[in-house]
C-alpha cells in the first residue's frame, strides 16, 4: 500500500489500493515539476546533474538545457515563460525555451541577483501569483557541497522574497525561517504557505493588499520517522494542501489537519498535478520521476 491513512476523510482525495508507477529513473536530484497543459509536458530539474528535461507521453524525455546552472524550483508565469530559481548562480531567471538556445542559454534573462548589495543565497522554490508576481524562497541549501557549489553566504538571513518582474523590484517578506523551502498560495491567494526543512513545519501568512505578508504563524507539521523533509508544496481544488515530507507527500486539510501520507521509495522533493483532469501527481524523488493517480484536481497556476 502506497498511502499512510491518517484520517478517514483521504478516502476522498486517493484511493488506498491505488499504484505508484515509476515513470523515468537514472537522475542525480529531481526537482522543480511543472506542467505545461497545452503541449501536455511536464519540465523538471536534475539539480546535481545541472539540467532541465522534458518529459512527455508521447515523446519521452529529452534535455531541454544541458547546463542548468543547477536549477531548483520552477513555476510557469502567465505568459508561459518558466521562472527558476538556480543553485549555482544565486540567481532567479526567465527563460522562453522556443527561443533559449539549451547548449549556450542564449536568451536567458536574468530577473535578481542581489538583495541590498549582497548576492542572494541560493533560490530554492518559487511560485507566481495571478497578479504576476513572483514569491519564492531563499535559504543557503545550494551553497553546499550536497545541493550546490560551497560557499560561504552574503547575507546573514534565509528570507523569502516578493519579486515584480516588470520593475524588477525586490522586497524581503519574512527572514527569521531556518530553511524556507516549498511555498503555495491558498485558492483565493490570501494566505501564503511556506514550509521549514529544518523545522519541519509549514507557516501561513496573510497576504497584504500591497503583497507584503503579516501575521504568520504555525500551521502544521510534517511527522513521521521515515526519511524525507518538508520540501514542494501545491494546493488542489478543494483547498487541501499537499507537502513533502518523511515518508512521501503529506496530504492535509484546508485547515491543517493530517489527512495521509503518500509514501515513495525514495525521499520526495517536489510534485506537481498533472495530465487533462489535473489528477495525475507527478513527483520528482531524488533519483526518479513518478506518477500517481488522486482523486482531487490540482490547482494549475499556468492555464495556457
Amino acid at each position: 500500500m502506497n498511502l499512510e491513512i491518517r484520517d478517514s476523510r483521504v478516502s476522498q482525495l486517493i484511493a488506498s489500493d491505488v499504484e505508484l508507477e515509476q515513470i523515468v529513473t537514472g537522475f542525480d536530484f529531481t526537482e522543480g515539476p511543472i506542467w505545461q497543459p497545452q503541449e501536455r509536458t511536464l519540465i523538471f530539474s536534475d539539480i546535481m546533474g545541472n539540467s532541465l528535461y522534458c518529459w512527455s507521453a508521447t515523446d519521452g524525455l529529452k534535455k531541454l538545457r544541458r547546463n542548468s546552472y543547477m536549477a531548483n524550483g520552477n513555476a510557469f508565469d502567465h505568459q508561459g515563460h518558466v521562472i527558476t530559481c538556480e543553485h549555482a548562480t544565486s540567481r532567479v531567471t526567465r527563460s522562453d525555451f522556443a527561443r533559449c538556445d539549451p547548449n549556450t542559454n542564449e536568451g536567458l534573462e536574468v530577473l535578481v541577483t542581489h538583495y541590498q548589495g549582497k548576492q542572494l543565497n541560493s533560490p530554492n522554490d518559487v511560485v507566481v501569483k495571478r497578479d504576476g508576481t513572483i514569491y519564492f524562497t531563499d535559504p543557503a541549501a545550494g551553497r553546499s557541497t550536497v545541493y550546490g557549489i560551497p560557499r560561504e553566504p552574503e547575507l546573514p538571513f534565509a528570507g523569502v522574497y516578493r519579486l515584480d518582474p516588470m520593475t524588477k523590484a525586490l522586497t524581503l517578506l519574512v527572514d527569521d525561517f531556518a530553511l524556507p523551502n516549498g511555498l503555495c498560495f491558498s485558492l483565493d491567494e490570501r494566505q501564503l504557505f511556506v514550509n521549514d526543512t529544518v523545522l519541519k513545519h509549514i507557516r501561513v501568512f496573510d497576504v497584504q493588499t500591497d503583497g507584503t505578508l503579516a501575521n504568520g504563524h504555525l500551521w502544521a507539521e510534517t511527522t513521521g520517522n521515515s526519511v524525507g523533509v518538508p520540501d514542494g508544496m501545491k494546493v488542489d481544488q478543494a483547498g487541501n494542501i499537499y507537502c513533502c515530507g518523511p515518508g512521501g507527500v503529506h496530504l492535509f486539510d484546508s485547515v491543517g489537519n493530517a489527512l495521509g501520507v503518500i509514501h515513495l521509495p525514495e525521499p520526495a522533493a517536489n510534485f506537481v498535478f498533472g495530465d487533462e483532469d489535473l489528477c495525475s501527481l507527478y513527483i520528482t524523488a531524488s533519483t526518479s520521476l513518478y506518477r500517481i493517480r488522486v482523486k482531487m484536481p490540482g490547482y494549475a497556476t499556468f492555464q495556457g
